[in-house]
């Protein structure tokens, strides 16, 4: 894959994994018992939307260029990044299983990479 399809890919991720993190605080702001205009008028859940559509978007027309089995593996970026985002913006905790998974998760996408090339 060229560097732009690349770059692209991995700003796909990113928006994914940051989609994610507004999909939490969408639902930290829902009562209890939340009423249709909650959901409506959830500004959280509004942007993350927006965003997943935008993404989305180019995601599909990174895929016009690049071929699945060389950007998909790319996703599993996420598993990674969501967790860093949730431990730094919302004060989740990062267990050992996250590193080691997460891990075990690049290993596979290096080897994803490697056999596609």
């Amino acid at each position: 894959m060229s560097l732009l399809l690349t770059s692209l890919t991995l700003l796909c991720v990113l928006g994914i994994s940051v989609g994610q993190l507004l999909f939490k605080k969408a639902a930290m702001m829902l009562p209890a018992q939340p009423a249709l205009t909650d959901w409506i008028f959830n500004g959280w859940l509004i942007v993350a939307l927006a965003l997943y559509g935008v993404t989305t978007l180019l995601w599909i027309w990174v895929l016009r260029s690049a071929p699945l089995h060389l950007a998909y593996p790319f996703m599993g970026l996420a598993f990674l990044i969501v967790p860093a985002l949730g431990w730094l913006f919302l004060k989740e905790p990062l267990h050992l299983q996250t590193f080691i998974g997460g891990a075990l998760i690049l290993a596979g996408i290096a080897v994803a990479g490697r056999a596609s090339a």
